[in-house]
């Protein structure tokens, strides 16, 4: 089992240059799933309700939904299957699992196990495509009518129109799609846990995952010292490198098109009055590796602050009230994660219960957890993964009468 672990935590990082710390964590974290859910499929419970007639009882059975496809991304390519599958095999269903074309090698390393699990021949499938048959593929698995159920994990532009063709056979579907994280820092917060928070929240597998935060909004109070300790966090901590380096922190970005994304917002943000911190550029190492970057003087009208930069690129707002805070932080369409720091136990419910995200982190960077709800509101996507409710997505509830009792 341990050499599986090594194995595929190699596989990972050869993918997608995830450094191989973090790629060993990511395969605790994808078994974390596979284990919760074959505890959860003992616990798919149904019910008998009280009947209005003597002569009738009322059962409500939890049933599978049938065949489910699985569209995955790159960016977890381990986790983001197991995550899904998982809830999926201990409800009942069959899948197929459509990988990111930039990584099939673990979702095909992941059928391997399974069959080495013992998992019968056609329960879990895997249809790997060239990023030219991606679309094709997409569509055929939204609309064949054998296919039920349709879990996503991507970009909003392309959800919206993987729901549109899932829309002709109305299938079940679960989308979990962009963020632009807010990550708020009031003048009542511990600094040095706000430094700490924000250097794993944002530079996690290089800033690039769905949760990672994309804007800063720093109290004025405080927003000078926050600053300077980022940016001596990041020059200190963080280190660019080859995946399979011991002390590498930051990998590449995953292709040239996300480069050029991060170097398009760094240059409209100095453009209008940003300042460059630290980084700013390609690293030295060429290719796709990037300096971790920090911004300060950043405004709203800013490209970084209105799109997912998807990158190790920080912009910091400086801004004077909560309110002021919670109105930036919610003008987004979207809203998966969000975070602040605060000591202030009143502004702690108020913000927490204002922000419109799916997820809020208080005082934590880090809050996905296989015990806790995975998802977002507003056009960051529906329903929940992870946690007693994601094996719902998988099932239907059949209300059965008995008469004539």
């Amino acid at each position: 089992m341990m050499e599986n672990k090594e194995e595929l935590a190699r596989i990972i990082t050869a993918e997608n240059g995830k450094p191989l710390k973090e790629a060993q964590g990511e395969i605790v974290y994808s078994a974390s799933f596979l284990e919760w859910f074959a505890e959860e499929a003992r616990r798919i419970y149904g019910d008998v309700i009280p009947a209005s007639a003597k002569d009738r009882r009322v059962l409500v059975l939890k049933q599978p939904v049938g065949v489910a496809a699985i569209i995955t991304p790159w960016n977890f390519p381990s986790a983001m299957i197991t995550r899904k599958v998982g809830a999926a095999l201990a409800a009942g269903c069959t899948v197929v699992v459509k990988p990111a074309e930039d990584t099939p090698l673990s979702a095909l390393a992941l059928g391997e196990l399974a069959n080495q699990a013992g998992i019968p021949a056609g329960v879990y499938n895997v249809v790997p495509c060239s990023r030219q048959q991606t679309a094709a593929v997409g569509e055929v698995l939204c609309t064949d009518p054998l296919v039920s159920k349709i879990s996503f994990t991507g970009s909003t532009a392309t959800g919206k129109i993987l729901l549109k063709h899932a829309a002709g056979t109305v299938k079940r579907v679960s989308m979990e799609l962009g963020g632009h994280a807010p990550f708020i820092v009031f003048d009542s917060a511990n600094v040095d846990r706000a430094v700490a928070g924000a250097l794993a929240s944002k530079y996690r597998n290089s800033g690039q995952t769905c949760v990672c935060t994309n804007r800063f909004l720093v109290q004025k109070g405080i927003h000078d010292e926050f600053v300077e300790k980022l940016a001596k966090a990041i020059e200190k901590e963080l280190h660019v490198g080859n995946g399979f380096d011991a002390k590498t922190t930051q990998g590449p970005l995953i292709n040239e098109k996300a480069v050029e994304k991060v170097e398009k917002h760094i240059k409209d943000a100095v453009s209008q009055g940003a300042s460059i911190v630290t980084g700013g550029k390609r690293h030295s190492l060429g290719k796709n590796f990037f300096e971790p970057t920090l911004l300060t003087n950043v405004t709203t009208k800013m490209l970084c602050t209105q799109e997912e930069t998807f990158g190790p690129l920080a912009p910091v707002i400086r801004f004077d009230t909560e309110a002021e805070a919670v109105a930036i932080a919610n003008a987004a369409n979207v809203g998966l994660a969000g975070y602040f720091y605060s000591q202030d136990p009143a502004q702690i419910w108020r913000v927490a219960e204002q922000l419109e995200v799916g997820m809020v982190g208080v005082n934590e960077g880090i809050i996905s957890s296989v015990e806790c709800p995975f998802g977002g509101v507003k056009e960051s996507g529906l329903g929940r993964e992870g946690s007693k409710y994601g094996i719902d997505e998988y099932l239907e509830i059949k209300y059965v009468c008995l008469g004539g009792l």
